[in-house]
């Protein structure tokens, strides 16, 4: 069965050292992840100031002094991207002081943030991402390494496997994983999600959408639909019927706030033949089932995407590993898809893991019964010249780890 959230995470430790050695951290997430939960655990003794509240937001950016006065570290700031001068004030008390971990800021927005942030803050802040749960918090597996399929990752994953059954699994991608619905008992998962979307909107993009909300979300929802698919913009422009640059725009406000991923095509001069279009995938399940209007496990795991649904959640646990373990994963997972005009599966690989130079192809497959024709795209990536192929996956819903080939294995997505 599921467990319910500890409040101590996978990222609590990466969140501690951090801390002994920044004089400012940030971690940025989309809304309801949990942060402030988490830093009021595992930092009891931190002040907290909220820039949601309009007063506090006030003080801040018209008293500095008497805030700090209010507020004294070491000092929690959470929803920071809402008072920018709030930044020039932080620095000039790290400034002043050798202090480590005074404070720490958190924002439901990498929105302009990060720029504001790197040149007020510039070497004095560590940032670091808070994802939804994990599978690995939500079963309480204590292993923390971020997922490459190397043999010593294996080795190791293999000393803590726990066996998820798949009416688990799909009853997890379809409630999504907000740790609200893992706290509350029987908390209704249409209202949660209803209600996420509308404090979204309101709160955090209204601003910077200019549109009706009621535009917006018919984009969330077609959007939805997309989710792991290649990004046409013009095609979504059609169907929302607002500019190819407005969509623009809302996708990198998206991509910003957390709420989807966008996977970037692996360039190489070799690989001429491939798409260079990004792709998409929604951040958590559970908000893309409500929107693409999937009300039970059982008529989504039925559906036709359902393969999309599970590929974007096992995208999304992979990224989460990252994230967990403190490492950055935006210049090392890609995707290849060639440019055939019949488009298989066969030349696409979902995801290219590349570290120390070695290439590492994953294919998500809603299969029990993998073939090694699944990783006929792999060898594709032997023609580059700088780079060696490393060991070829498959996640799928296969019972237990099966060599198809030397270099390609078939693994349970409890390997993640």
């Amino acid at each position: 069965g599921v467990c319910m959230r500890m409040p101590i995470t996978a990222i609590t430790s990466v969140i501690k050292k951090r801390l002994q050695t920044s004089k400012c951290l940030l971690l940025t997430c989309a809304r309801q992840v949990g942060k402030s939960t988490l830093i009021k655990h595992t930092f009891p003794n931190f002040n907290k100031a909220n820039f949601d509240d309009n007063l506090t937001r006030l003080q801040a950016k018209e008293e500095a002094k008497l805030f700090f006065l209010n507020n004294p570290c070491p000092l929690f700031v959470d929803e920071v991207q809402k008072e920018k001068n709030i930044f020039d004030e932080i620095k000039l008390r790290v400034d002043d002081s050798e202090e480590r971990g005074n404070f720490i800021l958190s924002g439901s927005q990498k929105l302009e943030l990060m720029s504001d942030i790197s040149e007020a803050l510039a070497s004095r802040v560590s940032i670091l991402e808070l994802l939804g749960l994990s599978l690995r918090e939500i079963f309480d597996v204590d292993f923390n390494n971020y997922f490459i399929p190397t043999n010593s990752y294996l080795k190791n994953r293999e000393t803590c496997l726990t066996k998820y059954t798949e009416t688990d699994i799909w009853k997890i991608i379809h409630k999504g994983m907000y740790p609200e619905l893992y706290d509350v008992i029987d908390k209704n998962w249409k209202d949660f999600y209803a209600s996420y979307i509308a404090t979204y909107i309101e709160r955090d993009i209204n601003s910077l959408i200019m549109t009706d909300s009621l535009t917006f979300t018919k984009f969330l929802t077609i959007l939805a639909a997309r989710s792991g698919q290649v990004l046409n913009y013009s095609n979504i422009s059609n169907e929302v019927d607002v500019s190819v640059p407005t969509i623009k725009k809302w996708i990198l406000i998206l991509e910003r706030t957390g709420i989807i991923y966008i996977l970037k095509p692996y360039s190489a001069s070799v690989l001429s033949r491939s798409i260079k279009s990004p792709k998409i995938y929604f951040r958590d399940t559970g908000l893309l089932c409500y929107l693409t209007k999937y009300n039970s496990s059982d008529t989504l795991k039925d559906s036709a995407f359902a393969g999309n649904v599970f590929e974007t959640f096992v995208v999304s646990e992979i990224l989460k590993s990252y994230s967990n373990a403190g490492e950055d994963y935006t210049f090392n997972i890609f995707y290849y898809r060639g440019k055939d005009k019949k488009i298989s599966k066969e030349n696409e690989i979902d995801l290219i893991i590349e570290e120390d130079g070695i290439l590492y192809p994953v294919k998500i497959k809603m299969t029990g019964n993998p073939k090694v024709s699944m990783g006929s795209a792999n060898e594709i990536l032997s023609e580059i010249p700088s780079k060696k192929l490393g060991l070829g996956v498959i996640l799928c819903l296969i019972d237990k780890k099966t060599y198809l080939s030397e270099n390609l294995v078939a693994l349970p997505i409890e390997y993640i």
